[in-house]
């Protein structure tokens, strides 16, 4: 049943399990755990609804690109489910076959363990099960570039499609407006034994349970372990070790304008490279969009940024602005536009700040920065896809000084794909939880969702976020049922 802590309902713990965040992992996890026979309850700091004291706890500052997580992440019941655009790739083999050439390791799990979960995950997200991921268009090169392949969900809003079981599921409470304020660890027997809650006007109670997912996005994960005083007093968490490092965003960037010859295909077109490319030139992966600017429109969650944003400026007597800024056409026929993956990098991470926020956590800054390997990889796709739509003789390409010439500045958007800062890895040298999820050092502390990704791929996380999370559910079904030992 789904209860307002606000309106001071009660805990009854202690549960079997405790889910901190109820976006598509925390949901997921919470109906397949409660449908295993658990008790199980999911908190979620937002309400229903936006609301601006729930939103305002994103603020952050930021000390290197811009990743605005205030516009981009959402956080009420549903998470940003309730302004996904619905694309849906999965990962494929070679992300977990090749570790990034960065100096730090890939995924320590096979791609089977996540393989076998896509079926559900699939479902889950009301895609059809037999329709498989179709290629839009014809591809550019056989060798560089293939046809990008990819489903749209409805798109799935987790609240709502799911608010009949959250509601009903036996075994399953879920709070809104309940928020993890701390989590309690003992160091003698290396489990947290509570997290402490809180609502808004600071009433604030421990919760206890037998074990504890964090599924709060790759900014908040990290930023409840740093804050944390009895992991950083145990060695858990440190100043120095991966947590809030190795935050990745898919790099949306303006690679130039384009010139279609005549009697071309005006449909859009999208390309993604090949792992023949990649490999021989060490490159991310990476998603080209080509459309011609009259095609161009504001799609998906940005369609609900701009809603917001026009709102906003209207209220504040700025519509002219906004109309300019609307009507604006660029140079050339067409744009090319971009998703492509980032290496993870130790520099960035995520820190505390000593100001804290309305609840008493302290803030945080993101210092979001692009490594060399990632410029190189905007530069090799940029000058492969230019050279291939000459050759193909679809048109012409100019690309943008900055994508070819790595000393300038790269005019670099976020995709608001947040992943990377609790990433998993076979020993804590290179990450913060294990192959199991399991925070290293804890022995019933997990964390669900993209910011366990060792590596970010060239596809929407929300796909493989969910198919992690059905595995962790699995997992943790079999860890702590009889036959393995009650809660071993």
């Amino acid at each position: 049943m789904i209860k307002d802590y606000q309106s001071r309902k009660e805990l009854r713990d202690p549960y079997d399990f405790c889910i901190v965040g109820g976006g598509p992992a925390g949901i997921t996890l919470a109906l397949r755990l409660a449908r295993y026979g658990w008790q199980v309850v999911l908190i979620e700091g937002g309400g229903h609804e936006y609301s601006l004291p729930s939103q305002d706890l994103y603020k952050c500052s930021s000390s290197g690109l811009n990743i605005y997580p205030e516009e981009t992440r959402l956080r009420y019941l549903g998470g940003t489910s309730n302004h996904w655009a619905g694309r849906c790739r999965p990962f494929e083999k070679s992300d977990f076959a090749v570790a990034p050439p960065v100096g730090l390791p890939g995924w320590p799990i096979a791609f089977s363990e996540i393989e076998r979960n896509l079926p559900t995950a699939m479902a889950i997200l009301d895609l059809p099960s037999d329709s498989g991921f179709k290629a839009i268009n014809a591809s550019l090169d056989a060798t560089d570039f293939e046809a990008d392949h990819f489903l749209l969900s409805t798109p799935t809003r987790f609240a709502q499609k799911y608010a009949k079981e959250l509601n009903e599921t036996e075994g399953l409470d879920v709070f809104i407006n309940c928020n993890c304020v701390d989590l309690e660890f003992d160091s003698q027997t290396g489990r947290i034994a509570a997290v402490v809650v809180s609502d808004y006007e600071r009433r604030r109670e421990p919760l206890k349970a037998n074990q504890f997912i964090l599924a709060t996005g790759a900014i908040e994960n990290a930023r409840q372990l740093l804050n944390s005083q009895s992991l950083v007093a145990a060695g858990v968490v440190s100043k120095d070790g991966f947590v809030g490092r190795c935050f990745m965003e898919h790099l949306n960037v303006e690679m130039g304008t384009f010139i279609l010859k005549d009697g071309q295909d005006k449909e859009p077109r999208q390309y993604f490279t090949t792992d023949a490319f990649v490999t021989a030139n060490r490159s991310g992966k990476g998603n080209v969009s080509a459309s011609l600017l009259a095609e161009v429109t504001t799609y998906g969650r940005s369609a609900a940024i701009k809603s917001f944003l026009e709102n906003l400026m209207c209220d504040a007597g700025w519509a002219h602005k906004v109309d300019f800024v609307a009507k604006f056409n660029c140079p050339g026929d067409g744009v090319l536009t971009t998703m492509i993956e980032q290496f993870p990098s130790r520099n960035s991470r995520i820190t505390l700040l000593d100001e804290q926020d309305e609840l008493g956590m302290n803030k945080v800054n993101i210092n979001w920065e692009l490594s060399p390997e990632d410029r190189q990889t905007v530069k090799s796709i940029g000058l492969e896809v230019a050279k291939c739509f000459a050759e193909a003789g679809i048109g012409f390409v100019k690309l943008g000084d900055c994508v070819y010439d790595v000393d300038l500045p790269l005019k670099v958007n976020p995709h608001a794909h947040h992943m990377g800062t609790t990433r998993m890895a076979a020993t804590p040298e290179f990450g913060v939880v294990d192959e199991n999820c399991k925070v290293f050092g804890t022995d019933n502390l997990y964390v669900a969702g993209s910011s366990v990704f060792a590596t970010s791929g060239g596809c929407n996380p929300t796909m493989p976020l969910l198919q992690l999370a059905l595995r962790l559910a699995d997992y943790l079904n079999y860890q702590a049922s009889p036959a393995a030992g009650r809660y071993s």
